[in-house]
């Protein structure tokens, strides 16, 4: 039984959710899953379907041969991603909305014409690269610098926790071209390809999430065209505060649908499952812990299609968005645990995708803004 709410959802919205869950069953289906999990393997054949079905191009201007879609078709699109598999969520985001969005907001018209196409079709993949070992949540702290030098920048620094740096074919950099200025000051944003020489991506071994896994990056003495500066130099910031809006929508929306994936797969089991003599799923007990992971999933749909509302009405909801990413993520680690202790020891065997749902949801608290930091902005908005 399919609990996942389509209440509200327009006519586009609904054909985008249903193309979307159809092309992925086709290409990445769920018991697939499990296998690439363990080997940490991309699930490339899935993101070519997307890019090939046009969407990765949803969210992007009609002029560089995007759909030009709304917050709303992008949310309807991103939280069917999460719904099926959050990993291949992941990888669209990483590369569409993390990095890409970047491009769009800033980039020149030249850029812009040059990457965007390739991104759209999908031959060429980014990442994000922004964490820095001593920074974390302290963007503003970052160390990596980039020195003009004539008609190139060398760049120097290291980068962690970059989620699919080791398949993508460019990096969207975040560095200081001047070292020497102070916080939120002197920060530009490079396009950086992967395979130039001084570039060292390292793979990490992260808890969830394995197949878009994390990695080290090591720029040494790396020669970027003045070109590939992405917006004006020393001028990053607010590039990089404007994209956060639309990149925690995305992580409430991913989280909502991973509630109803695990919702439906922990009801599931317990209608299977029988114990004295009966499904547990009859047991009261039981089924009010499904009752209550319906709920968290509900809450978490709610705050993320608040913000896109918001959002297609033109306004900057910053105090809306924290919300939704704390809302959502905690939601999706509630699921998961009560989703875990009603499979019991089911749900902590590598036999079942319940502890792999419960791996790949802990992250979602901790990036893209930890909760702590989304809690700080939300003080902030209160003027406290």
């Amino acid at each position: 039984m399919k609990f996942i709410n389509t209440a509200g959802l327009t006519e586009d919205q609904q054909m985008i959710r249903d193309s979307v869950l159809d092309l992925l069953n086709q290409h990445l289906p769920l018991d697939s899953i499990r296998q690439m999990d363990e080997d940490r393997e991309f699930p490339h054949k899935a993101y070519n379907a997307l890019a090939e079905a046009g969407f990765t191009g949803l969210f992007y201007p009609e002029e560089y041969g995007g759909a030009g879609a709304s917050a709303g078709d992008l949310t309807a699109l991103v939280e069917a991603l999460g719904y099926h598999y959050t990993g291949i969520a992941q990888a669209y985001m990483t590369t569409v909305i993390y990095a890409g969005m970047h491009i769009v907001n800033s980039g020149s018209h030249e850029l812009k014409a040059r990457v965007l196409p390739d991104i759209i079709s999908g031959k060429t993949k980014l990442a994000l690269a922004m964490s820095e070992p001593g920074t974390g949540s302290d963007v503003a702290g970052i160390k990596t610098s980039a020195i003009r030098d004539g008609d190139h920048y060398v760049l120097n620094g290291n980068k962690i926790w970059i989620t699919c740096a080791h398949v993508a074919d460019k990096l969207v950099v975040i560095c200081k071209t001047d070292p020497n200025a102070g916080r939120h000051k002197g920060v530009s944003t490079l396009l950086v390809d992967t395979n130039a020489p001084g570039v060292e991506i390292r793979p990490l071994k992260m808890l969830g999430r394995r197949t878009t896994h994390a990695n080290e990056i090591f720029f040494t003495d790396v020669k970027v065209p003045v070109e590939n500066l992405i917006g004006e130099e020393s001028g990053a910031w607010k590039s990089v505060m404007k994209c956060l809006n639309v990149e925690r929508l995305c992580l409430s929306a991913i989280s909502a649908g991973h509630c109803y994936r695990i919702t439906e797969y922990a009801a599931d089991y317990a209608r299977d499952r029988i114990q004295f003599g009966q499904p547990i799923s009859q047991f009261q007990v039981i089924q009010h812990k499904l009752v209550d992971m319906l709920i968290a999933a509900e809450i978490a749909r709610q705050a993320a299609w608040r913000v896109a509302d918001l959002m297609d009405k033109g306004e900057n909801p910053i105090r809306e968005t924290s919300i939704a990413k704390i809302v959502s993520s905690e939601s999706n680690v509630k699921c998961a645990d009560i989703g875990l202790q009603v499979m019991g020891g089911a749900g902590y065997s590598a036999e079942y995708l319940m502890e792999m749902f419960y791996r790949d949801c802990r992250v979602g608290p901790i990036g893209g803004g930890s909760n702590e930091i989304q809690r700080n902005v939300i003080a902030k908005q209160m003027d406290l």
